[in-house]
C-alpha cells in the first residue's frame, strides 16, 4: 500500500517542515496521485473537484525545483478568475514560508497595469495569471516566459468554456518546449483533450473521483411548481436558517429577481454575476466572507474560484443541465470535515435532470415535501456581523494590527467582537459583532475632531461608514 504521508516524497526537510505547520500530515487522494509523478518531472492530467487540494499538488511540485537565487520566472499557473489567482497565489506563498525569498506574482484583470509592470521590472519567479492579462503582458513585452520550467493549466474546462482558448495556446507557445506542464480540470470531456493535446507530451492521467461523501454533505430534494422558484428560496432559508449559504441560478436575471424577492422577506442578500463591476465584486465577497450577508446569489461563473469557509448550505435554485456543474456547486458546503446542506428545487420538467445526477451518484436522490417543513420567521436572523470600511489601506501604512487595536482600544470591543480584516491599497473593511457594531462606531468617532464619520487609527484620522445591506 502506497504511503500518503508527505515525508514518504523526496522533498527537502524545510519544506517537509512546513507542510507540518501548516498542517498538511496526510495526502488527499488528488496529491498522493498526483505528486510521485510531478516530482519526476512528469506531465500530468488530474480530474478533481474544487476543494481537493489540488493546489499544494502542484504548488509542493513547482517549489521541489524552484531555485530562488534565480530571478526569472521560473513557473506559470493560469486559472479562469481572478478570486482563484489571488487564492492560488496565496496558497503559494504558504507553501514557500520555508523556501525563502520566493516572490509570487499575481497578473489578473481589473487592476491597474502600471504596478504589474513595475513588479514584474524587479522579477519574480512564479506568476499566477488569468489568460486575458498575461496575454497583455506578452503584447507588451512586459513578460519573459523564455525560463518557464512549469506550467500550470488550473480548472482548464473552464478556462475553456470561457473562451480563453486562443489566449492560452498563445501563452502556452511563449514558453518553452523543454517544460513540465500540469493540467488540472474538474472534467475533461474530449473536446478539450483534442484541445490540449498538443500543449502535454506523454502525459501521466489521474483521476479523482468528483462524488461528494454523503455523510459529509446531506441532499435532499424538493418538487416545486414552476411558479413557486423564489418562494421556495425563501422557505428553505426560513426553515434551515443558515448562517451562510449560495443560492445558484443559471442567469444574472435571475438571480437580481431573486435578490430583491428575498429582501423583500427581510434577508439579507447579495448578487454576484458575471457583468459587475470589479469593486462590487470585490466588496460583495468581502461581505459575503465576513458574514455581513447571509445569501449570496450567483451564477455559477461567478461563484467559480470561491473558497468560503464555512458555507453551511447550498440551494440549487434549479437543477443544473449538467451533472458535474451539479457536482460543483454542493461539493461548496461540508468542507474541512464540516457538515454540509444542499438543497436542491425541481420544477417537472427538470427531472430528466435529476435522473442523470442519480446515474452518476449510481444512488436515487432523496425527495422532501417542501410543504413538511416549518413555516418559519422571514429574516428575522439578520447576518452575524456588520462590516465598516475605512478609508485607508496599504498606501497609508494600515495593517490589520492597527485596525484591531483601535477597536479593542478606543471602541472597547473584545478580540472575539472583531471579525475578518481585509485591507486593501486604498481601503479596509473589517467585520463587527452586529450587536456591538454601533456603539463601537459612536466610541471611534466620539470627540473626533474632523467630525463624527472619522475615526483614529495608527494615531491618524480617517473617514469610516457602515455598508448596509
Amino acid at each position: 500500500m502506497t504511503s500518503t504521508a508527505f515525508n514518504s516524497l523526496p522533498l527537502a526537510p524545510a519544506l517537509l517542515a512546513n507542510l507540518d505547520t501548516l498542517g498538511y500530515k496526510e495526502m488527499t487522494a488528488i496529491q498522493a496521485q498526483s505528486l510521485p509523478s510531478v516530482l519526476e518531472g512528469r506531465d500530468l492530467i488530474a480530474q478533481a473537484k474544487t476543494g481537493s487540494g489540488k493546489t499544494a499538488a502542484f504548488g509542493i511540485g513547482i517549489l521541489a525545483k524552484l531555485n530562488p537565487a534565480w530571478f526569472a520566472v521560473q513557473a506559470l499557473v493560469l486559472c479562469p478568475t481572478r478570486e482563484l489567482a489571488d487564492q492560488v497565489a496565496n496558497e503559494l506563498r504558504r507553501l514557500a514560508r520555508a523556501t525563502g525569498n520566493v516572490k509570487v506574482l499575481v497578473l489578473t484583470g481589473g487592476s491597474p497595469m502600471r504596478p504589474q509592470i513595475a513588479s514584474l521590472e524587479h522579477g519574480a519567479h512564479i506568476i499566477v495569471g488569468t489568460p486575458g492579462r498575461v496575454r497583455d503582458h506578452l503584447g507588451r513585452q512586459t513578460l519573459d516566459l523564455s525560463k518557464v520550467e512549469t506550467l500550470v493549466l488550473d480548472e482548464a474546462d473552464r478556462m475553456t468554456d470561457m473562451g480563453f482558448y486562443d489566449e492560452i495556446a498563445n501563452i502556452v507557445s511563449a514558453c518553452p518546449k523543454r517544460r513540465q506542464t500540469l493540467l488540472f480540470s474538474a472534467t475533461y470531456p474530449d473536446d478539450i483533450r483534442r484541445a490540449t493535446d498538443s500543449f502535454l507530451a506523454d502525459p501521466v492521467e489521474v483521476t479523482v473521483e468528483a462524488q461528494h461523501d454523503n455523510s459529509q454533505i446531506e441532499q435532499l430534494f424538493f418538487e416545486i411548481g414552476f411558479d413557486q422558484r423564489n418562494s421556495a428560496v425563501a422557505r428553505l432559508l426560513a426553515h434551515y436558517k443558515p448562517v451562510s449559504a449560495i443560492a445558484f441560478c443559471n442567469t444574472k436575471v435571475q438571480c437580481r429577481e431573486l435578490v430583491d424577492e428575498l429582501r423583500a422577506k427581510g434577508f439579507s442578500a447579495l448578487a454576484l454575476y458575471g457583468e459587475l463591476e470589479q469593486r462590487e465584486r470585490d466588496e460583495i465577497l468581502v461581505l459575503f466572507a465576513n458574514r455581513s450577508c447571509s445569501v449570496l446569489v450567483a451564477t455559477d461563473v461567478a461563484a467559480r474560484g470561491l473558497d468560503i469557509q464555512n458555507l453551511e448550505a447550498v440551494i440549487n435554485v434549479d437543477v443544473s443541465k449538467d451533472t458535474e456543474v451539479h457536482i460543483h456547486r454542493i461539493g461548496r458546503t461540508g468542507r474541512g470535515g464540516e457538515q454540509g446542506l444542499a438543497l436542491s428545487l425541481c420544477a417537472p420538467n427538470e427531472k430528466k435532470w435529476v435522473k442523470l445526477i442519480e446515474e452518476y451518484q449510481q444512488a436515487p436522490v432523496a425527495w422532501y415535501d417542501l410543504d413538511s417543513l416549518d413555516e418559519g420567521e422571514y429574516g428575522v436572523d439578520a447576518a452575524p456581523m456588520m462590516t465598516l470600511v475605512i478609508a485607508g489601506g496599504k498606501k497609508d501604512k494600515l495593517r490589520p494590527g492597527d485596525v484591531l487595536g483601535a477597536l479593542t482600544g478606543d471602541a472597547g470591543l473584545a478580540k472575539e467582537q472583531v471579525g475578518k480584516i481585509n485591507v486593501t491599497e486604498f481601503q479596509t473593511y473589517v467585520a463587527i459583532d452586529r450587536r456591538v457594531a454601533y456603539d463601537a462606531y459612536e466610541r471611534l468617532s466620539r470627540g473626533n475632531p474632523l467630525g463624527g464619520d472619522f475615526g483614529a487609527f495608527k494615531g491618524r484620522n480617517f473617514k469610516m461608514r457602515f455598508i448596509e445591506i
